[in-house]
């Protein structure tokens, strides 16, 4: 590889000092027309690119965030990720990508690498596996400012970013129960995970403002894998009553119960409905999506989240009013359905 020409490279060729070829690429206005332009025009003749990592240690920065999510190939993660890079390329950052894989001994190896890296900032959505939470806070103790996103956990106090899930699963109620629907089902996610709990106390405050039966037998919680999930709707479609309608905790869950749905004969959005969370583009390539489902709005998140790490970052004085934005959801309606 060739050597990278050196701002001292263009001194030594002009004959003069380091420092003036500095601020004549800095357009300083004690340097002279003339030697800007001799400065400038030797600069692209050599192809010199300017030192980013110089540039960031002279002013205490790496230029480098890390982002760590559950799993890129989810489409909202991915569509999260987007988001970031938009607002982190237009001010000149780096971002290193990390995946958990929804475990929390990988996640605390990964914070310990961005700690030690010394990374300006983190946006962290947590992993499912995740109960403690000392290695989120050993970074804000080092003064490594902390975005979370979507998968907040409780009792950290830093920066937070989300969609308003318990209005969103109201909602989904709301609208099942205007179409008719009594026995509605919950498949919802983990326990740990705070937006599980969101979806929760939407799920339950509306169906008791419609007068509807709350039971356990049709509240069923999956660790997000398919056979949990297969296993768990089967369990309701064996009950004396089954639901005739499922708020699934999001599209993924959701497509895999419709699937032992179809094994049992049933027809989807006619014998049972499902409502979901995430609004995938692939349900306009499905022939039956689940009926609606709730836009989180991730591309905006990503873009939020990075945002305010982007002015933590850059900001004089340290910060410690926390910021907390939690997005409005939208019910999206499927093939047509009103």
């Amino acid at each position: 590889m060739k050597e990278a020409v050196t701002i001292k490279e263009i001194a030594r060729r002009l004959m003069i000092s380091p420092s003036t070829v500095s601020r004549a690429l800095q357009d300083h206005p004690r340097i002279s027309v003339a030697t800007k332009q001799a400065v400038r025009a030797l600069a692209e003749e050599l192809k010199y690119l300017p030192s980013t990592t110089a540039r960031n240690l002279r002013q205490g920065k790496t230029g480098m965030i890390g982002v760590v999510l559950p799993e890129i190939r989810e489409n909202f993660f991915s569509e999260v990720l987007n988001g970031v890079e938009a607002i982190a390329f237009d001010r000149n950052y780096t971002v290193a990508l990390y995946q958990s894989h929804d475990r929390y001994d990988r996640e605390k190896q990964i914070l310990d690498v961005l700690a030690a890296q010394r990374v300006d900032g983190v946006l962290l959505s947590v992993a499912k596996e995740s109960r403690r939470f000392e290695h989120i806070q050993r970074l804000i103790d080092l003064q490594i400012p902390v975005v979370l996103f979507d998968r907040i956990p409780p009792d950290i106090r830093t920066h937070q970013v989300s969609c308003d899930m318990e209005k969103g699963a109201y909602e989904a109620i709301k609208w099942l129960a205007g179409r008719g629907h009594r026995r509605i089902a919950l498949l919802n996610g983990p326990h740990p995970l705070v937006a599980s709990e969101e979806r929760y106390r939407g799920y339950i405050n509306a169906l008791l403002e419609e007068e509807l039966p709350v039971e356990n037998a049709l509240i069923k919680r999956v660790d997000l894998t398919r056979a949990d999930i297969h296993q768990k709707m089967a369990q309701l479609l064996a009950l004396p009553e089954p639901p005739d309608a499922v708020l699934a905790f999001n599209d993924y869950v959701a497509l895999d119960a419709m699937q032992v749905c179809r094994t049992q004969g049933l027809r989807m959005n006619q014998d049972i409905v499902f409502v979901s969370f995430a609004n995938l583009p692939l349900n306009a390539y499905l022939e039956q999506p689940p009926m609606a489902s709730v836009e989180q709005h991730p591309f905006l998140i990503g873009q939020t989240a990075a945002s305010i790490l982007m002015e933590v970052v850059q900001a004089k004085e340290p910060v410690t009013d926390w910021k907390q934005v939690m997005l409005e959801p939208k019910l999206v309606l499927h093939n047509g359905q009103g």
